[in-house]
């Protein structure tokens, strides 16, 4: 009997996704988009100023550069205001159509883990850290703020996975995993600079290095880099340089900061944004850090209610699917949440950790 239209497609789909994902998927939208609509609603500061730069941008039809009363705003990368103004466009102009693509997010989030912990593991481990991503307290607070925190998260945990799956022996499509691992990069950084690249690569690095995987030549090749690369290339540079031939001088590499100097998108976005802020010589000095004791202590707090059951959990065994790199790159991509702390500290920026909620098999 001839197939169906549409038959093979969707018996790829229905192979690749099982109950335990309608389940965590059903779960984080009662949770996500049912809170969408609820207070509170965009509060001064970081969310009344991503939501006005979107509305902005809507209605100016300037895609590449964002305003704020009037002022060109290009310190930040812009799909985050994309997103919201492409909700505005459906929605209106409302709070809560501001959250949704947070929402969304955060909901593909919780299903990327659970199947990445299935990969890793087994489905009842995908199913548990699904669910305990979407239960826990820190994802829930981080989108109750209107900043791409959770998005970068999903960008990063999709380029970690798509690295895992190029570097396993025996996965038989590694190209189609560069080609993810290149779009989760690119992602990355349209939402928040080059932190969505720096993470993602200083994690895969590390865990090549640590599964002796980083100077030889095959681990290299199943990650086809070129195709990885065009894939980021495609994605990130448009924008970068529209935005830096609309806003001139192009190329300014002066070392400080103060009130009342523009020297083009490239100062601004890079130097100021970026290395400055790193340093913490960017001005306005409008950014918090706390003491690293401080911030790991509040990983606990992000992660309840589970976190309670870290002491019994670090006593379990833990058996990885396949083979034992599986279980490694699972560890790394819960641990990459280190490496920023390293980088910054920023309060802002501590749920980055997905991948650590593990389950016993």
């Amino acid at each position: 009997m001839p197939q169906a239209p549409g038959g093979a497609l969707w018996k790829k789909l229905n192979s690749a996704c099982d109950g335990n994902d309608v389940v965590v998927i059903a779960v984080a939208a009662v949770i996500f988009l049912g809170c969408a609509m609820s207070p509170p609603a965009l509060m001064d500061d970081v969310d009344s100023v991503n939501a006005t730069i979107a509305r902005n941008m809507l209605t100016s039809g300037d895609w590449v550069t964002g305003r704020l009363n009037g002022v060109l705003y290009v310190d930040k990368a812009p799909l985050n205001y994309w997103l919201m103004a492409g909700s505005y466009a459906v929605f209106g102009v409302h709070d809560w159509a501001a959250r949704i693509p947070l929402a969304l997010a955060a909901i593909a989030l919780c299903w990327v883990t659970a199947c990445f912990g299935r990969w890793a593991f087994s489905a009842r481990a995908g199913l548990y850290a699904g669910l305990g991503l979407a239960s826990c307290a820190g994802l829930f607070l981080f989108t109750r703020v209107r900043i791409p925190d959770v998005a970068l998260t999903l960008a990063v945990t999709v380029a970690l996975w798509g690295l895992a799956r190029a570097l396993e022996d025996d996965e038989p499509h590694p190209r189609r995993w560069a080609l993810v691992l290149g779009a989760g990069l690119g992602l990355g950084v349209l939402l928040k600079g080059m932190i969505g690249l720096a993470v993602p690569l200083g994690a895969g690095l590390l865990y090549m290095l640590a599964t002796r995987q980083l100077f030889s030549i095959g681990p290299w090749k199943r990650l086809h880099v070129p195709w990885a690369l065009g894939v980021f290339l495609l994605i990130a540079a448009p924008w970068h340089i529209l935005a830096l031939l609309r806003n001139p001088p192009y190329f300014d590499f002066t070392m400080t900061s103060g009130p009342g100097q523009y020297r083009g998108f490239f100062w601004r976005y890079f130097i100021n944004e970026h290395l400055l802020r790193y340093l913490n010589l960017r001005f306005p000095r409008d950014y918090n850090t706390v003491p690293l004791t401080q911030f790991w202590l509040s990983q606990w707090l992000w992660m309840f209610p589970w976190s309670a059951f870290f002491p019994a959990a670090a006593r379990l065994s833990f058996k990885p699917a396949g083979s034992p790199e599986r279980y490694g790159c699972w560890r790394c991509a819960g641990r990459r949440s280190c490496s920023y702390s390293f980088l910054s500290r920023a309060v802002r920026n501590i749920t980055r950790c997905p991948a650590i909620r593990r389950s016993p098999c």
